[in-house]
């Protein structure tokens, strides 16, 4: 991206935003990440702390900041998807709001997620609602209230108002590094992993038998921050929505036992049931405190790192669940990344952070 764009980053301190935000700075562009808290330790990002619900917050931390691109990477969760919609429409409304009167913007883009094409999280992935595999970007919404869809139809809207260009972009299971983040998978494992090697515990799939035995893919946190990056500049990639994953496949019958002996545990694969990790993790807190004292590692706090929730509503969806990247591909977008590595790579840097033994 050129010297002369100015990029905003909506959530920063994610696994996306952290990692889109490396991107944006490494190819020399001025970055500016907003976030509700801005201890970050990103070398180059200007940190800028606002309460995207709060239109003085955020006049005021705007003032001066006439973003050319802005990139919105998180979403605040909620009890019902009621609210999830009117939240988190707002937080997109607000900042484009705000920035509209500056006529700086060219650029918008809304990273979403596969759950655009398998329901909210009250009716995710439900039998009779199944859609066609691999999922593919023309497919049309789900007829169920979604908070994906009104993120959405707010950048349209601004869009239309504005005249900047916009992407949409749904990556399947982000892997990558970030602390403190609510759908976290590798970190979850790696947790997870870690507790069974200290305990002698049996590394145990969690999930389904439809995604063990099917076909499946994620997205590292930096193929995606590639994307976004190129969908903000590239001609052929204005107005359209993206899927991204790594642009290799798997199935987890086979990268479940290379997890496991990454980390010297065994690991049991799918036996009759789901088996879900939330339950298998629920009282491991103490033992998680013990290993943090004997290793003398960073973060106490296992809720901090370990979303088992969202790891058992990835991993115990009723179908196997692939991506179709024709869009990107038929447009000029051909990076590639090898999932084994994606999670040997975060489980490297965990240890040098000092976040697993």
């Amino acid at each position: 991206m050129e010297n002369n764009k100015m990029a905003l980053v909506v959530g920063a301190t994610g696994i996306t935003g952290s990692n889109l935000a490396n991107e944006l700075i490494s190819q020399g562009c001025t970055t500016y990440g907003i976030s509700r808290n801005t201890n970050n330790n990103i070398e180059g990002l200007i940190s800028v702390k606002a309460n995207l619900l709060d239109k003085v917050s955020l006049e005021a931390a705007l003032e001066n900041i006439a973003p050319t691109h802005v990139f919105f990477t998180t979403w605040m969760q909620n009890d019902t998807e009621e609210e999830n919609i009117r939240i988190n429409s707002a937080l997109v409304r607000n900042l484009l709001n705000v920035l509209s009167p500056r006529k700086s913007l060219q650029h918008v883009a809304l990273v979403t997620g596969l759950k655009h094409y398998l329901g909210p999280f009250e009716a995710y992935a439900k039998e009779g609602k199944l859609p066609e595999t691999p999922l593919r970007e023309e497919q049309p919404r789900l007829p169920l209230p979604n908070f994906y869809y009104a993120q959405e139809d707010e950048v349209y809207a601004a869009s239309e108002r504005d005249g900047f260009t916009w992407s949409i972009h749904r990556p399947h299971t982000v892997i990558g590094y970030a602390i403190g983040n609510a759908m976290n998978m590798g970190t979850t494992l790696a947790v997870y992993a870690s507790i069974c090697k200290e305990t002698d515990r049996k590394f145990i799939w969690p999930g389904s038998s439809a995604q063990w035995n099917g076909i499946s893919d994620v997205t590292d946190a930096r193929i995606l921050a590639k994307q976004l990056v190129w969908a903000s500049t590239a001609e052929e990639a204005k107005n359209t929505a993206f899927n991204i994953t790594n642009g290799d496949i798997f199935r987890w019958k086979w990268l479940w036992y290379r997890l496991a002996d990454y980390f010297g545990v065994e690991g049991v694969g799918f036996e009759d049931e789901i088996k879900p990790l939330e339950k298998e993790m629920q009282n491991d807190q103490e033992i998680w405190s013990k290993i943090v004292q004997k290793y003398d590692l960073k973060e106490e706090n296992i809720e901090r790192l370990s979303s088992a929730w969202h790891t058992d509503l990835d991993l115990g969806r009723p179908l196997e669940v692939m991506t179709d990247m024709t869009n990107s591909r038929k447009a000029g977008f051909t990076e590639f990344q090898n999932t084994e590595e994606s999670f040997f790579d975060l489980f490297k840097k965990l240890k040098e952070e000092k976040i697993i033994p």
